[in-house]
């Protein structure tokens, strides 16, 4: 049950909710917990559920005609993905795969219908959620149309480390789960294109690579060069 956790309360969709009336709800959510890199669904697969994430991480994907995967986006707990098709019931546009032992908490189609018939207000922060989204897909596209491979490396370590990084002595420390692969795929770039911009960045001193960890220790020079 979704009642009383903390990060599922917060999510945008529960805002001007407040009492019996979210205790309501959040008792309509289901859990279910994903080990590390078990497919949650696939491109092309209906769809009609909604997901949080309660703890660990999730990449949505998507496949081109001659099979190579470009990584949409990586969300963690707090963020909600599968709301379009609960608008429109459907074929799932992307593939959702957990990149770390993951806990969601999952709503039916049916229930958020009932539930916008109720309180009509979520249907506004659920569309300002995709307006949030949508305005990240632009952004992403914009980066391949107009920055180099090194700029938006340093522009999507310095995303995740605004949102996964935990600060320490020596900088930020940003356990990000991915694959050297999987960072290119979400970069939009070939992998050795991607370990020499990291490169780069490690001799200058920006970070520090640790396993698949990486230690964001000069993020204004990062947040410069991925805006250059």
């Amino acid at each position: 049950m979704a009642a009383g956790n903390p990060v599922v309360l917060k999510a945008p969709m529960f805002r001007g909710i407040k009492g019996e009336e979210l205790a309501e709800l959040t008792a309509q959510f289901q859990t279910l917990e994903l080990q590390k890199g078990e497919v949650l669904f696939h491109e092309g697969e209906p769809g009609d559920r909604l997901f949080i994430i309660v703890s660990g991480k999730v990449k949505l994907s998507r496949r081109s005609g001659d099979g190579r995967e470009s990584i949409l986006a990586l969300l963690g707990p707090g963020e909600m993905f599968g709301e379009m098709t609960l608008f429109n019931p459907g074929p799932r546009s992307a593939t959702a795969t957990a990149v770390s032992n993951t806990e969601l908490q999952v709503l039916n189609h049916a229930d958020l219908v009932a539930l916008l018939k109720r309180h009509p207000a979520v249907g506004t922060h659920l569309l300002a959620a995709l307006a949030a989204r949508l305005s990240r897909t632009d952004e992403a596209l914009g980066d391949l149309v107009f920055s180099d491979v090194p700029g938006r490396v340093a522009k999507a370590l310095v995303d995740l480390g605004k949102r996964f990084g935990q600060p320490g002595p020596d900088g930020v420390h940003l356990a990000h789960d991915l694959t050297q692969e999987e960072l290119a795929q979400l970069v939009g770039a070939s992998r050795e294109t991607v370990n020499k911009a990291l490169a780069e960045f490690s001799t200058r001193g920006w970070i520090k690579r640790v396993g698949r960890s990486i230690v964001l220790r000069d993020i204004a020079r990062l947040e410069h060069r991925g805006v250059s």
